[in-house]
């Protein structure tokens, strides 16, 4: 039987709305399950992300892969579906795929069977951030050169949700926070209209950039959604915050991306206010009393022009 990780067990408390302790509980079995059902053979130390169990496997041919279980969410429940879009241009080639009933969580279990990445070595240990956010936004490039498939869930659909939130969320917001706020939720309606049909990673971070056997580097766990490109720049800005110059190297990583990506400048910068917003609103419906300032100081780097 697979043993579940007690970090990953605690994290799954954590977010006990994706997961929980049933989820916990359900994920020996169903990695049994899906060992039998591939003919798989474990190769490896466990593995885990937020909420998802991954499983270093061989296949009956002798090739290397890795199992993925995860609940079946709205976040990633397009996950197998993208793969399949990109088809390992730039990111983790999908093998196999399927969702069932778990027979002990609420949640349905997305199983993935995904080609075989270094899951220790990402581009959050490359010593050179410039040198890794370019790899990264080349990989990104390469995902969002493919449209957005019909059914997979949008940012149109996702912007308009923000901006109904927004009025009911600001009246928990600090005072201090109000005016950010309010100049992203301006960004987001003004750019509503022209949501995008690029097919998104949506979480494309230098943690989730693994080294690979196919391709020196390959992006991974996608939470997919159709839209404009500009959406996807916060999480490279975010991580691997400077230290120092924060202002100065905030804009020299966002010049890059939208460079690199041949983006238009304005639009990048509206759907950057706009992802912050997005963040901002998840922290006011989990009780937080203030934004992240970080994410402000983003904002204000980005206005300062």
């Amino acid at each position: 039987m697979i043993e579940v990780p007690a970090e990953l067990a605690a994290s799954h408390l954590r977010y006990a709305d994706d997961a929980g302790p049933e989820w916990t509980a359900a994920l020996p079995a169903l990695a049994e399950h899906f060992l039998g059902r591939w003919e798989l053979r474990p190769d490896g130390r466990v593995m885990h992300g937020v909420v998802s169990l991954v499983l270093p496997v061989v296949r009956p041919d002798g090739t290397r892969a890795a199992l993925k279980l995860q609940p079946a969410t709205e976040e990633n429940v397009g996950e197998g579906p993208g793969l399949r879009v990109w088809a390992g241009d730039g990111v983790v080639r999908l093998l196999d795929e399927a969702t069932v009933p778990s027979p002990s969580s609420p949640h349905q279990a997305n199983a993935l069977l995904l080609e075989r990445l270094e899951g220790r070595r990402s581009l959050e240990g490359m010593p050179d951030v410039t040198e890794a956010l370019e790899i990264l936004t080349g990989l990104l490039a390469r995902l969002v050169a493919h449209p957005g498939p019909e059914g997979m869930r949008t940012l149109a659909d996702i912007a308009a949700d923000m901006l109904e939130e927004t009025p009911e969320q600001a009246r928990r917001a600090h005072p201090d926070d109000l005016p950010w706020i309010e100049r992203c939720a301006a960004a987001v309606r003004e750019l509503a209209g022209e949501a995008g049909d690029r097919l998104l990673h949506w979480d494309l971070h230098y943690s989730n950039v693994l080294a690979g056997e196919r391709e020196p580097w390959l992006a991974i766990d996608p939470k997919p959604l159709v839209g404009d490109p500009g959406f996807e720049l916060l999480p490279a800005l975010r991580n691997r915050w400077p230290s120092t110059d924060v202002r100065g190297t905030l804009l020299r990583r966002f010049d890059q991306m939208v460079e690199g990506l041949g983006l238009d400048r304005d639009r990048a910068v509206g759907w950057t206010l706009g992802r912050v917003l997005q963040d901002a609103l998840w922290d006011l419906e989990d009780g937080e009393s203030r934004i992240d300032q970080n994410e402000v100081a983003i904002v204000e780097a980005l206005l300062s022009r």
